[in-house]
């Protein structure tokens, strides 16, 4: 190690102090359709400024700054979209992701981490009683309406291993629902199967919007209210529990999954979709952090490692679980069989 290297620096403290800055400069670069003018071919800051209705001066710099955190690539004079960014913040992409910053923006969200030293102090969310968890809490309309996008790539990662027969008709239940992508995804690969979707009221008619739209119109229903307290039916053949058990306890989880064990056929799956850290809970960081996420915005939620969902897959009857990292995410699939 050279000398340079072994001194203590002040970097880390003023890049983290300094976050906000990349947030507003890429919430800018959204807002003004950045990505998308520059989709089709690279352009000066003059052209991009005439484009995107800008100051040519505001936008050599707003592109110069996006240029030196990755979100775009300059040669010369001119800016084009790395693949990164192609995919993913122009809007002309299928797999578009940009609108999920209405959700992760959110004063839902900003407002938990304000309170972020009281969260912590209390061992839960200091925003109320139930926080994210509160029946029909209007957040999750927002989510539903931006999020399904960036779900595209893990989704159909996910129905690639969850084969259905197909000599029959099936059933899938997909709970906390959302904006519908894993289950529209997995019911469109299995033309015989009938989907379920389980959300709140309001939620569930952008799930249904999208279901139409996905030709899904005549084999999909829906169950409003609380995963916890509603009757899922039975013989399912695959249940869907993507993103939801991070925001309970591990008593409240397992309970959760002995009703999905009741509600599936013999040889039926459960399919959880999760933030897995490893053992040591502070790698992978994607995964590790998300527990602070769930500290400010939830009275008890928390990122399970693999041992602690396989042993509450164990007591709520399923067999041990196998992981598969999901494409172009940060989750993993976990995927259990009814015991």
């Amino acid at each position: 190690m050279n000398a340079s290297s072994s001194q203590p620096s002040p970097d880390l403290f003023f890049d983290t102090l300094t976050a906000y800055q990349k947030t507003a400069a890429l919430k800018s670069a959204l807002d003004l359709n950045l990505f998308t003018a520059l989709a089709d071919t690279p352009a000066t800051s003059e052209q991009l400024a005439a484009k995107c209705n800008a100051a040519p001066r505001g936008m050599r710099i707003l592109c110069d700054y996006m240029t030196v955190n990755g979100f775009l690539a300059k040669s010369a004079d001119q800016y084009s979209l790395t693949r990164d960014s192609a995919v993913f913040l122009n809007r002309k992409s299928p797999a578009y992701a940009g609108a999920a910053a209405d959700f992760l923006l959110s004063d839902e969200l900003t407002g938990a981490f304000r309170q972020l030293t009281e969260s912590v102090r209390k061992g839960g969310t200091a925003l109320d009683s139930k926080g994210s968890t509160a029946p029909e809490h209007p957040m999750w309309l927002t989510f539903a309406r931006v999020m399904g996008g960036l779900m595209v790539p893990a989704s159909e990662g996910l129905a690639q291993l969850l084969p259905l027969d197909s000599s029959r008709a099936t059933k899938i239940l997909d709970i906390s629902a959302s904006h519908g992508t894993w289950g529209i995804t997995l019911a469109k690969k299995n033309p015989k199967a009938q989907l379920v979707a389980l959300d709140w009221a309001p939620v569930l008619k952008m799930t249904e919007e999208n279901a139409r739209d996905a030709g899904l119109a005549d084999r999909f229903s829906t169950i409003a209210g609380s995963a916890f307290d509603v009757d899922f039916g039975n013989d399912y053949d695959v249940v869907l529990v993507p993103n939801f058990l991070h925001h309970f306890n591990i008593a409240d989880c397992i309970r959760l999954l002995k009703k999905v064990q009741a509600a599936l056929r013999p040889g039926g799956r459960v399919a959880i979709v999760e933030f897995v850290p490893n053992a040591d809970r502070v790698t992978p960081p994607p995964s590790a952090g998300f527990s602070l996420v769930m500290l400010a915005s939830t009275p008890e939620g928390d990122a399970y490692t693999f041992a602690e969902i396989a042993d509450m897959l164990a007591q709520a009857g399923f067999q041990k679980p196998t992981a598969h990292q999901l494409p172009a995410s940060v989750n993993q699939a976990l995927i259990a069989a009814k015991a």
